[in-house]
């Protein structure tokens, strides 16, 4: 089938947005705790705030794409997140951040689960992996972008604040959340206008919420549940702690640290271009596991290195992070024999686990008196990570190979079942 270039076009500048949306907190977190005269376990519920949405809604949101279609899912989430950006800047205080970063990340919750399968059909299924490398890759570069954007609307209201009345002058970055609401206005006109073909579903897209809550007593898909948990703490964990401990630590400002920031994504985005390459060359588990040993030292060094050895190794340690999501989300959809659609419904809640790292980060520094040791907690998602890549099964493209584990894994959900 020919694509259809208008919707991909249409669904790839969905998942910049979503993107771009969400990973502005890191580059906030400073001006977020001087803005609101808090501590870094309150900052935490902002990333907790947004995050929790994905486990309250990434299941539901594909029950709403199979009842309502994906258009209507993407105009309500789009409708969402403008009315949360909008909430947040008009109302700018803590009861009502929590309330509008939660619809937001709602949003982005319902954007992630509808998106993926028009993809598949806008694009066709012979250039859905081209497609999707190409999304992955636009997510990133805007994951890199916005903090760019955002110091330089903050510079803007800054400088002449008598063009931007609407902002108060001591929360420059609320600038951010006025264009936040301006963006949802114009992708609502965009999907609007655009001619959404109702998308064919096969077995393993469907979901159901038995066979969803089903898969939660499963052992297997509950160890990879939990890894995508662990991999999403560590992704936000140090992103959003970026800023805080530059400025902790080395005195560096927040404009300054949304740099850092945007070579982060930016090396999380370059890393997944190389590990295409070496996932082509080399078994997965064993680059999952080397890649952890890579972010495990990098993140080690930021913490504990000087001021430049920090400003290199963070961005590095988002290089090392790159191939996690995509090699877990393999390792796991190749360890379950049928249910994949139900799988990727469970596998997505695991979002979640944005909303933890920070707060946990924010609750040990109060209690030890150092971020420095705080941040270390994030050893153990990374070590979670690295057991799962030990212990999963391999990613198989050998037919023979591929037919014994798939019969092994039968046995083994058949001992699980009876007990055995």
């Amino acid at each position: 089938m020919k694509p259809n270039y208008s919707v991909v076009a249409l669904v790839l500048v969905t998942f910049f947005m979503v993107s771009f949306f969400t990973n502005i907190l890191g580059p906030l977190f400073p001006e977020l705790i001087k803005s609101f005269d808090i501590g870094l376990t309150l900052a935490g519920l902002f990333p907790f705030a947004f995050f929790i949405a994905y486990g309250v809604m990434s299941i539901p949101a594909g029950l709403l794409v199979q009842r309502f279609g994906e258009k209507r899912v993407m105009l309500g989430a789009f409708s969402l997140a403008g009315a949360g950006a909008l909430l947040f800047a008009v109302a700018p205080v803590f009861a009502v951040a929590m309330l509008a970063l939660f619809l937001i990340g709602t949003a982005m919750a319902m954007l992630q689960v509808a998106i993926n399968p028009l993809l598949r059909r806008s694009g066709g299924s012979a250039h859905f992996a081209a497609f999707s490398v190409l999304a992955q890759l636009l997510f990133g570069a805007a994951a890199s972008l916005s903090p760019w954007v955002y110091v330089s609307l903050a510079g803007q209201v800054q400088a002449q604040p008598a063009d931007f009345t609407w902002i108060p002058a001591t929360m420059p970055w609320l600038s951010m959340y006025w264009l936040f609401a301006l963006l949802s206005v114009l992708m609502l006109v965009w999907i609007g206008l655009s001619r959404l073909e109702a998308v064919e579903r096969n077995e393993q897209e469907t979901l159901s919420w038995q066979a969803c809550v089903g898969y939660f007593r499963n052992p297997t898909v509950i160890r990879f549940f939990f890894a995508i948990v662990a991999y999403v703490a560590l992704e936000q964990g140090i992103a959003n702690s970026i800023a805080v401990f530059l400025q902790t630590y080395h005195q560096i400002e927040p404009q300054y640290s949304a740099q850092v920031i945007s070579q982060f994504w930016m090396m999380l985005t370059l890393g997944c271009v190389l590990g295409l390459v070496l996932l082509k060359l080399f078994d997965a588990k064993l680059v999952l596991m080397l890649f952890c040993l890579g972010a495990a030292l990098s993140l080690i060094t930021a913490l504990i290195g000087s001021t430049d050895t920090a400003l290199l190794a963070f961005p590095l340690s988002g290089f090392f992070l790159s191939v996690m999501w995509s090699v877990l989300f393999s390792l796991a959809l190749n360890s379950v024999s049928s249910g994949h659609g139900a799988v990727s419904g469970v596998l997505c809640t695991g979002i979640v686990g944005g909303a933890l790292a920070s707060p946990l980060i924010g609750i040990l520094a109060q209690l030890s008196g150092s971020l420095q040791l705080a941040c270390l907690v994030l050893l153990l998602p990374l070590g979670y990570i690295a057991w799962i890549a030990w212990w999963a099964q391999p990613i198989v493209r050998n037919h023979t190979v591929r037919m014994f584990w798939h019969k092994q894994t039968q046995l083994t959900e058949k001992q699980e079942a009876t007990g055995q």
